[in-house]
């Protein structure tokens, strides 16, 4: 692919800031039935956000994290839920980048492929002759009724009489759906669970999962690109972060644009913007959401820089990257919180946007990942000296 039509990170979040209505428009109906409305996900498929780390022989766009960052934000500020699940796709699709590249031809033989996953075993890998034979069930499968592919996480014998994790790239229309998200928040992901029974998957479509954390990579010719320099876990935590910043930036939306003629009901106040306590709570929550957005940007330059400069990851780069997105969560939701708070008894109503953004945001802290304190914890365990308590680094 000729790299200089490669949509550069304004173009793409351009793109992502026009989406905004269109995923606005849906975010009722992508609530109540549980999965992104179709229309949804065409439009981003035509605005290119799922080539976004597809590799550019195949005709994607490779871009970095921090556009990552940015597109995922603009897309949170019309649906949590959408930016989410563009978010979930992006780190499979740069997983499918790891194997073999004769695997990926197939992969991404299909234009705007989205590839599903998780990081969590949920299965057992029996090994059987030109492969092995899985079967389990995988929870949190954000955007599973959309994608072609799923990464599956499961855990195999080895030949010493051992155990070790695998990762294995299975066609989704192989694997069951189960119609279980029933949730509070991020309802629209459609983080269904799927069940593998008796699924073959190739050798050369399974990896080692400790090779892949340790950065040891199948394919050749992926070597090379920068976004292919660096650790699973950093790649993921930058990917995932710009939702969180847009979910913030989209409460100020939904705050600002309530205030003209509302009332503080039971008070003087006729002019909620006129009143003192809203002022304070609106600098507040608004600074929160730049010091969110300043932690999720320094994640993903040091994700970027590393895989242009090439350099070794050290351990504890690796983990700050757990704690930058834990706290980019944590400011986030403060902020969310804040205006959710301010927002007064009138915004409990469905039709009112911020209770939404609220359970999005309270959902996306409680997720194994980005969890702030778990995250936290870490980082702050390895600055202690002491070794990580995860493989997960």
């Amino acid at each position: 692919m000729d790299q200089t039509s490669t949509p550069a990170r304004t173009e793409l979040v351009e793109r992502a800031s026009k989406l905004r209505p269109l995923l606005q428009s849906h975010a009722a109906w992508t609530e109540e039935n549980r999965r992104l409305h179709e229309e949804s996900v065409e439009a981003m498929a035509e605005a290119g956000i799922f080539r976004m780390r597809v590799p550019a022989r195949y005709g994607g766009f490779e871009s970095d994290a921090r556009t990552l960052v940015d597109v995922a934000a603009e897309l949170a500020r019309g649906d949590g839920s959408a930016a989410w699940t563009a978010s979930v796709w992006w780190i499979p699709t740069w997983m499918a980048g790891l194997f073999p590249d004769h695997v990926q031809d197939e992969v991404f033989s299909r234009p705007d492929v989205r590839v599903s996953g998780t990081l969590s075993p949920g299965g057992m890998a029996a090994p059987v002759d030109g492969g092995v034979v899985v079967n389990g069930k995988w929870g949190f499968i954000s955007g599973a009724w959309h994608s072609h592919w799923q990464v599956l996480i499961a855990v195999s014998p080895t030949p010493d009489g051992g155990m070790q994790p695998v990762m294995a790239l299975v066609p989704t229309d192989q694997l069951q759906i189960l119609d279980d998200w029933h949730t509070s928040g991020l309802r629209g992901s459609g983080s269904v669970s799927t069940i593998a029974s008796d699924v073959f998957v190739p050798q050369e479509r399974v990896l080692p999962l400790g090779a892949v954390l340790q950065q040891q990579y199948a394919s050749e010719l992926n070597a090379g690109s920068p976004m292919f320099r660096a650790p699973m876990l950093a790649v993921a935590s930058a990917s995932s972060v710009g939702t969180m910043t847009g979910l913030a930036a989209a409460a100020q939306d939904v705050f600002r644009g309530r205030l003209p003629g509302r009332k503080i009901t039971y008070t003087e106040y006729e002019e909620q913007g006129s009143a003192p306590i809203t002022h304070l709570q609106l600098g507040e929550a608004t600074l929160l959401a730049d010091e969110a957005r300043f932690h999720a940007h320094r994640l993903a330059d040091l994700v970027d820089s590393k895989g242009a400069s090439g350099e070794a990851w050290t351990l504890e780069e690796r983990v700050l990257c757990r704690g930058l997105l834990g706290r980019a969560c944590r400011l986030g939701k403060e902020s969310v919180d804040i205006l959710a708070q301010a927002s007064g008894g009138s915004s409990i109503y469905n039709d009112v946007p911020i209770q939404r953004v609220q359970r999005d945001a309270q959902s996306i802290t409680l997720h194994a990942l980005m969890n702030p304190s778990t995250n936290l914890e870490l980082y702050g365990r390895v600055l202690c000296g002491q070794g990580p308590n995860t493989l997960y680094v």
